[in-house]
């Protein structure tokens, strides 16, 4: 019996080294890391910089869908080196707790740093930098005959939100984050809204559990009147998108956007426990390729030869509805605006797409902030590395222009 059970522990200690083996190293530093709840806001920061890379590759942490590539890959070709004076990069990469920077100027990379052991081959969370993704598959549909305008009541697209407070609630007013429905995103309060939402279970059958939990909020200011940050709106965007088409974000965004423009490496999109793309974040991806949908954004929307969006979808996408109150920033259609025409997607953590179309420049960023809204400074040094960019290409081009990344401030979502 004794030699039965080394026989057993010896074979149980070659299966486990050989599962171990066929591990790459950043699965293995998920699971020497693996967080013990599925808050993130509450994980450790090695946790952290072990998950955000690999969470689509875990089904313990997440369910994700594949967004496909396609065959040929948009070149970013190697430019001259962009001088940043007296600014210190190497800090910069430090206090960030960066993990990816990619400066396209003029369609050249000019900057390109990694850190936290990650490289160009890697993915990394977007958090709600998906957002602005997501409102661009709006624009898509709509350009596709899916959905007739931004316009068009919510109800129309989903029907079980009849009778709540989103009656009356246009697209657009979801998009801008001012429908006057009730909600609290305070991301260090376990009962608030953004806390619970992701975990509710819908009371009905067959009604997807976010629409279940958005249509018990109650309206408490007129739609169109007020802004008010909104994950949860975001994600009910995700799921009008995906009534509206009868395709799954993944697979519309990588149709529609990921495939023919010509991104490098297929990406991820993770899942509620309703078995849909959370829309609101978590689009695993390169950092090339998050500065290669910047350049598409920046294009106007084009893909393949093809307008994906309507004419003018991006300046309309990218012009404020509303002043946030937030220094000079206001937001649009799921992006934030910077004065110069400037707008950026952004997400927890220090994820980040800055487009600059006056200067042809698009900056995108991974970082694994130790304040997660980026309170503890981060965000204001964010501000000042684009600033400098944007100073260092003036310097090239002769040219002085209105700095985007000034005044600063924490990028609070």
């Amino acid at each position: 019996m004794k030699k039965w059970i080394l026989g057993i522990i010896a074979l149980l200690a070659i299966i486990g080294g050989a599962f171990w083996l066929s591990l790459d190293q950043d699965q293995r530093d998920v699971l020497a890391n693996m967080p013990t709840d599925r808050d993130v806001l509450f994980w450790p920061e090695e946790t952290r910089t072990a998950a955000f890379r690999a969470m689509d590759r875990f089904p313990a942490l997440a369910q994700a869908r594949v967004i496909e590539a396609g065959e040929a890959t948009y070149p970013l070709p190697d430019g001259q080196p962009l001088d940043l004076g007296d600014f210190d990069m190497d800090a910069f990469m430090e206090e960030q707790n960066a993990a990816g920077v990619v400066v396209v100027y003029d369609g050249e990379v000019v900057l390109e740093r990694y850190g936290l052991d990650f490289s160009a081959e890697g993915k990394w969370t977007s958090f709600s930098a998906a957002k602005s993704f997501t409102s661009t598959l709006v624009g898509a549909a709509i350009a596709d005959g899916y959905i007739d305008s931004v316009d068009d009541p919510v109800t129309k697209y989903i029907p079980e939100l009849a009778g709540s407070g989103y009656d009356g609630v246009t697209i657009r007013q979801l998009l801008t984050m001012s429908s006057g429905v009730k909600w609290n995103e305070d991301y260090f309060d376990p009962q608030s809204d953004v806390a619970q939402f992701n975990e509710h279970v819908s009371t009905e059958e067959g009604v997807d559990s976010l629409v279940d939990y958005m249509r018990q909020l109650p309206r408490e200011a007129e739609p169109g009147t007020r802004w008010l940050y909104n994950t949860g709106e975001t994600n009910l965007i995700g799921v009008l998108v995906r009534n509206a088409t009868g395709k799954n974000l993944a697979d519309y965004l990588s149709e529609k956007v990921w495939a023919p423009f010509g991104m490098e490496q297929d990406a991820t999109w993770l899942l509620s426990n309703s078995g849909s793309e959370i829309s609101g974040c978590c689009i695993q991806a390169s950092t090339r390729d998050m500065a290669r949908f910047g350049l598409f954004a920046m294009g106007g929307g084009m893909a393949g030869g093809e307008h994906v969006v309507p004419e003018g979808w991006f300046e309309e996408a990218t012009t404020p509805a509303f002043e946030t109150g937030r220094f000079d920033r206001g937001y649009a259609y799921q992006w934030w605006t910077y004065p110069g025409g400037a707008y950026a997607a952004s997400g927890l953590y220090g994820q980040g797409i800055f487009i600059d179309p006056v200067r042809d420049l698009v900056i995108a960023t991974h970082s694994n902030w130790r304040n997660s809204t980026g309170g503890g400074g981060e965000g204001l040094e964010r501000n000042r590395f684009y600033a400098a960019v944007q100073a260092a290409v003036d310097a090239r081009r002769g040219e002085t222009g209105v700095y985007g990344g000034e005044p600063a401030e924490p990028m609070a979502n």
